[in-house]
């Protein structure tokens, strides 16, 4: 498991949580906002129809299978961290400059 340094603000909210001494002060009326709100983020509404080769199609759903999710709900993913702005490419970027 990933160890994560907590700065003093954080381990002391880390340890009330763990002695059962943490108490939140969410409202019932913000709770129903955040929850309404993630309901709205994540409704899917509209449905697409693409074109993909094969092999990307094959690929995109072994990936899935690694992630114990739907192939589905992976595009679905990748679209949405795309269009976001979360989307990183992990290879170095091609030289545009033919020198």
């Amino acid at each position: 498991m990933k160890k994560f340094k907590l700065d003093e603000d954080e381990q002391a909210l880390l340890e009330a949580f763990e002695t059962g001494q943490f108490e939140s002060s969410l409202t019932a009326e913000r709770k129903k906002f955040i929850a309404k709100s993630a309901a709205a983020t994540f409704k899917k509404d509209k449905r697409i129809n693409i074109k993909l080769s094969s092999r990307d199609l094959s690929t995109i759903q072994r990936r899935a299978l690694e992630e114990g999710i739907p192939y589905q709900a992976l595009v679905s993913s990748i679209i949405h961290k795309y269009v976001s702005g979360s989307l990183r490419d992990v290879l170095p970027a091609k030289s545009t400059n033919n020198t």
